[in-house]
């Protein structure tokens, strides 16, 4: 099985920091993309993508040992790892993955759960629970290494040492290319915009103090430690 050889990422494939912060556009999320996640949380399958958006303030560049101060104060947040697709240049009718999308990273989609669960039931936004400073944490982009190899190749959260969340781009319901057309087709996609591609089971919640680790196969991309925001 042909997977994406990370022993040199840092050095080799790494794009420049200026994908960050102010050069990001759309940051898209899509929820449900992997059938045992849904089902872990009593979700119904969606039989179409799943978005959202989140602020792009709510983004954080990932480096080692990056601080993270969350709401914990507001109930439970949980971790939810992600594969980030950034796009390259404008997506017309027809174009994959491969021609659009030129950096890959891992991210955290951090989600207010009890939050949500409010919302959710009330029929609003799920911005309180989605959308909050530092509840889009990424690592480093590097360079695409194609849909097809990215698809094969394991990516996985550790919180304090132990694995807590595994998966795989093929284990999606909706591909890389399904995410891209449709999203484009919707509400429009261009360059330095992202896609947060879902995440797999696993999910649980964070404490202060907790130690998260980002790792594609091997190689560990980024990591941060949990701080408990201030309440106001």
């Amino acid at each position: 099985m042909n997977t994406i050889n990370t022993a040199n990422l840092a050095s080799e494939h790494a794009l420049k920091n200026e994908v960050y912060a102010l050069e990001f556009g759309n940051v898209y999320c899509i929820g449900r993309n992997y059938r045992l996640h849904a089902a872990e949380l009593g979700n119904e399958v969606p039989d179409e993508p799943l978005v959202f958006l989140k602020p792009s303030h709510a983004v954080t560049q990932l480096t080692q040992e990056t601080e993270l101060q969350l709401p914990l104060h507001q109930g439970a947040v949980h971790h939810e790892i992600e594969l980030v697709l950034r796009i390259g240049r404008r997506v017309e009718p027809g174009m994959t993955a491969d021609d659009v999308v030129d950096g890959i990273a891992l991210g955290i989609d951090f989600t207010l759960r009890d939050v949500q669960d409010v919302v959710k039931k009330k029929g609003t936004p799920w911005l309180p629970a989605k959308g909050v400073l530092h509840s889009a944490p990424i690592t480093p982009f590097f360079a695409y290494p194609g849909s097809e190899q990215l698809a094969r190749t394991p990516f996985s959260l550790l919180r304090n040492g132990e694995s807590v969340q595994q998966g795989m781009a093929n284990d999606m319901m909706f591909s890389f290319d399904e995410l891209i057309q449709y999203v484009a087709h919707h509400y429009g996609l261009g360059a330095g915009d992202i896609i947060f591609t879902g995440t797999p089971a696993g999910v649980g919640p964070v404490q202060a103090g907790d130690r998260l680790e980002l790792c594609l196969s091997d190689s560990i991309l980024g990591s941060c430690v949990i701080g408990a925001r201030q309440q106001t």
